[in-house]
């Protein structure tokens, strides 16, 4: 969870003296809601190919074929 706004919705605009709105001020990423569906399956196409990449099948005990990450 992100820190809360102090005051009502100012679609954008920044507000002294709102810690969120410091927060946001200093670089922090806003909060997305919604994400397109192209959006959420580059993101979990990007994780799925790190799980991939990290998997070591000396330490997992693969037989002769490998076979994770097939489903």
């Amino acid at each position: 969870m992100t820190t809360k706004h102090n005051h009502r919705a100012n679609f954008g605009r920044k507000v002294d003296g709102c810690p969120r709105c410091e927060e946001l001020k200093a670089g922090a990423e806003p909060v997305r809601w919604n994400l397109s569906r192209r959006q959420q399956a580059a993101i979990d196409d990007a994780r799925r190919a790190e799980e991939i990449r990290a998997h070591n099948c000396h330490t997992a005990r693969c037989g002769p074929v490998c076979t994770f990450g097939d489903w």
